[in-house]
């Protein structure tokens, strides 16, 4: 099996524990239930969910504690992405090769579908603490999730990425948005993987070292590949960075520079995810598939 093979069937595995976790669709609101399903439903890689998982049983956990959480950090992605995708923001019209929610229920029901995974996301995360009497781990959970989904992670980084759009950036300010716009996200994953398994607050730390380095080199192999991708392979359009005179680590460094800083990225990463697990773990691996991914 290859890793991408290998990577498809981890997902189906996490999507078994997630997707359950969405609300029937029933009710006269039920349209709103309707645009979360399809988006969630709209495939990717569960990127976020596995590393929290992972992370979960590099530290030793077992109990079905996690499954709250990892539910809750794709329904944040998957909002960040409705809303990204709007007209007012990004504008694209496909996301994962389906077309993307504002175009086929409208701009209003895809802009409350965003806010409504945002709020079940919360809603979904408290029910992990039905499942331990480590009631502070979850509590710290909590907090990681909040904070890394808001004005002082994602959210912010979606401010300063759109106040500057169309704008010349230094590296610093490109590096700044790419931190918190995407590294956020995959930051908040591996720190509440720890925490709800226990690990101390100088081990989270460590995770969240290791996901900012992770999260960095992510965001840099996504510019890379919209422009040197296709729109088949990657289930959008391509070159949208360039049509929108966006500033990234690729336009300042060129593409030879910035293969080489995810490559560094990651080697770094797993040099420091080695003095936890052992060379063959499926997180080794995985953090060597974001190097090569081709979508």
């Amino acid at each position: 099996m290859t890793m991408r093979e290998e990577v498809a069937a981890r997902a189906k595995e996490v999507d078994k524990i997630i997707m359950p976790m969405m609300p029937d669709i029933i009710g006269p609101q039920k349209t709103i239930y309707e645009v979360m399903e399809y988006t969630m439903s709209a495939g990717g890689k569960r990127i976020r969910p596995l590393l929290m998982w992972e992370t979960y049983k590099m530290f030793g956990g077992t109990s079905k504690v996690i499954e709250p959480f990892m539910a809750a950090i794709e329904m944040i992605h998957t909002y960040s992405l409705i809303h990204d995708d709007l007209p007012c923001m990004d504008n694209d019209d496909y996301r994962r090769g389906k077309k993307t929610a504002h175009v086929v229920y409208g701009e209003a029901m895809a802009l409350l579908a965003g806010d409504a995974l945002l709020n079940f996301a919360f809603e979904t995360a408290a029910k992990a603490f039905n499942y331990t009497d480590h009631l502070q781990d979850a509590a710290k959970a909590m907090q990681i999730l909040g904070q890394k989904a808001g004005v002082f992670g994602m959210i912010g980084g979606q401010v300063v990425d759109i106040e500057m759009e169309g704008k010349p950036l230094t590296m610093e300010l490109v590096e700044f948005i790419d931190r918190k716009k995407t590294a956020s996200l995959i930051e908040a994953s591996m720190m509440i993987g720890a925490a709800l398994a226990g690990a101390g607050d100088g081990e989270i730390q460590m995770m969240k070292r290791i996901s900012r380095k992770i999260g960095m080199a992510f965001q840099i192999q996504d510019d890379i590949l919209d422009v040197i991708g296709t729109e088949e392979e990657l289930g959008k359009p391509v070159g949208s960075d360039a049509k929108n005179n966006k500033t990234t680590y690729v336009s300042l460094t060129g593409i030879e520079n910035a293969q080489a800083e995810v490559k560094r990225l990651c080697e770094e990463a797993k040099q420091q995810l080695e003095l936890f697990i052992g060379e063959d773990d499926f997180i080794m691996d995985l953090i060597t598939y974001l190097i090569d991914r081709k979508n």
